[in-house]
């Protein structure tokens, strides 16, 4: 009898604490409020714009120096010997 009392209390306080943590509505934007959020989102969005065309460009050259480099290591590399019989 007691393990069914704590457990229904454990699930009230569950109950009364998830409650408590939701999140309250969002108040309208004013006008003003609204352009600043519309120049930060260009904002951010053209930073975004710039790091893509940097990434691009690192991946590139990354990608032109592995090919540089793997026919190189391939030819410098000895043949295996192979096994006598």
């Amino acid at each position: 009898m007691m393990k069914r009392a704590a457990l229904m209390m454990a699930i009230a306080l569950a109950l009364a604490a998830g409650t408590g943590w939701a999140k309250l509505p969002v108040a309208p934007m004013s006008e003003e409020q609204k352009a600043k959020a519309g120049e930060a989102k260009a904002k951010a969005a053209e930073a975004a714009k710039k790091e893509a065309e940097l990434l691009g460009r690192y991946q590139d050259k990354v990608a032109a120096h592995y090919k540089k480099t793997q026919g190189k290591s391939k030819a410098a590399a000895p043949a295996p010997a192979k096994a006598a019989k």
